[in-house]
């Protein structure tokens, strides 16, 4: 959120974080408890490729 600038934790959560889970760019750390308040995400080794890739065009 804070490297997007953006304020509204909802609506991150449902156009860029949700969105990301499904494209398979990011998991859960703790898949087992979703809801956890030590739950983390990090980005998939196709999320990883993407930035790559992108980082590559700059």
């Amino acid at each position: 959120m804070a490297a997007l600038d953006l304020k509204d934790e909802k609506h991150f959560r449902k156009h860029y974080q949700q969105t990301a889970m499904k494209q398979g760019l990011i998991e859960m750390t703790i898949p087992d408890k979703p809801r956890s308040r030590l739950q983390k995400y990090r980005l998939t080794d196709l999320g990883k490729q993407i930035l790559a890739h992108k980082e590559s065009l700059l």
